[in-house]
């Protein structure tokens, strides 16, 4: 530590590197020690925008550095297990962007070793970290929308393609993050199908629809796409007392509750009966305030706190798996031409 902050090394100066030492260099928390990137030049002026720390060209210059208790990785998810271990056995912390990592062995591997050292392995979802997403987890789990009914989420806009992974890779990851923070039980389907399309003939799926059957009946969707015009990013949570919904791109109604729903008075076999029967609720909306608060400086706080107070952060290393388990749920069901795959129960017991 230095003046009572935690020290941390941040590799990868590329896309997300910058928001990252930006958020730990004005921290009260942090004092960032390196910036590591393969292309040095790169990593200079990166390091030159923070309190005092230095450039380097990769991870064991890092891990060398005195006095470092954490490392922050930013690079592409197929790197994330070899940088992980290297400084999982150093002793130091880790912070991975999403996802976890590119397969679920190797996010296994992560974290039981993280686990068998005694340090805090902990996954970079953003959005869990919003003053919106919180105040959704803290309605949900006081019970103000009740039992959950349904889950719709999507993500759209005209996007960056990218090279080495298809758009459920790309930004399901947020989605899925999400819903296993808000969700009483976390993110643990039964099973999922998933259903992609390549109108650009790239040999991925550009567009996709995901399905989720969740415990009870209960189902979620999560629509990703790279390819809209117009960009998009809503959830619905439906409840048996009450609906929200989250629209993050309107700043001044986010978070919308809707005291409005459908009751059945009474259920018979008879089905035109039934119908008869069906209550339609119309109440009021409440649209709670939220503070203006960049997700990524608690994100950064809850690392340090996690650290400090030797726990399990709020976005830990299983919590991250669960989403990677999804993911590749999701391949497997592309692959199968959309039939259904069985999502793999977390091992609870830690691997030596």
């Amino acid at each position: 530590m230095q003046d009572g902050r935690l020290s941390v090394a941040v590799v990868g100066a590329g896309y997300w590197g910058p928001n990252l030492v930006r958020n730990f260099n004005l921290s009260q928390d942090w004092h960032v020690a390196a910036v590591c990137d393969l292309d040095l030049e790169r990593a200079e002026r990166l390091a030159l925008t923070t309190r005092s720390a230095v450039a380097v060209r990769s991870v064991e210059q890092a891990l060398a550095i005195e006095g470092v208790d954490a490392i922050a990785i930013a690079t592409p998810a197929r790197t994330h297990e070899a940088i992980a271990l290297a400084a999982i056995a150093a002793g130091k912390h880790v912070l991975t962007e999403k996802p976890l990592a590119d397969s679920v062995g190797s996010g296994e591997r992560m974290v039981a070793a993280a686990e068998a050292a005694g340090v805090v392995l902990m996954a970079d979802h953003t959005f869990c970290y919003t003053p919106a997403v919180l105040k959704i987890a803290e309605l949900i789990h006081e019970g103000e929308l009740g039992d959950i009914t349904f889950v719709d989420s999507v993500r759209i806009n005209h996007g960056l393609v990218q090279p080495d992974v298809d758009v459920f890779w790309d930004l399901a990851p947020h989605d899925l993050s999400i819903l296993d923070f808000i969700l009483p039980d976390g993110l643990r389907p039964q099973a999922v199908s998933a259903h992609g399309g390549d109108p650009l003939g790239l040999g991925k799926a550009c567009v996709g629809y995901l399905v989720m059957q969740l415990a009870d009946g209960v189902i979620a969707h999560v629509h990703a796409n790279w390819l809209s015009p117009t960009k998009i990013r809503q959830l619905i949570v439906g409840g048996t007392r009450r609906t929200l919904v989250w629209d993050d791109l309107n700043p001044t109604q986010r978070v919308s509750v809707y005291d409005r729903g459908i009751d059945f008075v009474t259920v018979t076999e008879d089905a035109e009966r039934a119908a008869a029967q069906v209550s339609y609720r119309y109440g009021d909306t409440w649209v709670p305030a939220l503070p203006e608060v960049e997700a990524l400086s608690l994100m950064v706080g809850e690392f340090a706190a996690a650290i400090r107070e030797q726990r399990a952060p709020r976005t830990d290393g299983h919590a991250a798996l669960r989403v990677l388990k999804v993911l590749d749920a999701t391949s497997r069901s592309l692959e199968a031409h959309s039939a259904p795959a069985t999502v793999g129960a977390e091992r609870e017991e830690t691997v030596a």
